[in-house]
């Protein structure tokens, strides 16, 4: 496993993390920044290294990851996705823990569009009677 890189792509409403796992001690870089530089909230660091725990990788491996478009919250979920993606290569047994858990599913909850004669998606403009 000398010089092995495992690769996984995820994503989560408009956001898509290209991760690479590399055998290390543990250190999470987002866009050449630490995880702790990079997401501000306690939860969404915990969110990110889910997958890690529930395999028990989280000290045996680096992780590098570039990711782009949507919010915070969007960009933790495709981390953690693409992780879980990159976990299979490193071992087929970690597919039943992953599943189990609900990390290899793409959440497909997206924006819903704006329709013409309204604000927003549902909220109509306001009613007046006079």
């Amino acid at each position: 496993m000398a010089n092995a890189q495992f690769y996984g792509t995820g994503r989560r409403k408009k956001s898509i993390a290209r991760v690479r796992l590399i055998p290390g001690k543990g250190e999470v870089k987002i866009n050449n920044r630490t995880i702790d530089d990079y997401f501000g909230l306690e939860t969404l660091k915990v969110i990110v290294r889910q997958p890690l725990v529930a395999t028990d990788n989280l000290g045996k491996f680096d992780v590098v990851c570039k990711v782009s478009g949507g919010g915070f919250t969007g960009q933790a979920g495709a981390i953690r996705h693409g992780i879980a993606r990159a976990l299979l290569q490193v071992d087929a047994e970690n597919r039943k823990v992953l599943k189990a858990a609900g990390f290899l599913t793409r959440d497909p909850r997206m924006k819903e569009r704006k329709k013409y004669g309204l604000k927003a998606a549902r909220r109509a403009p306001q009613f007046s009677k006079r």
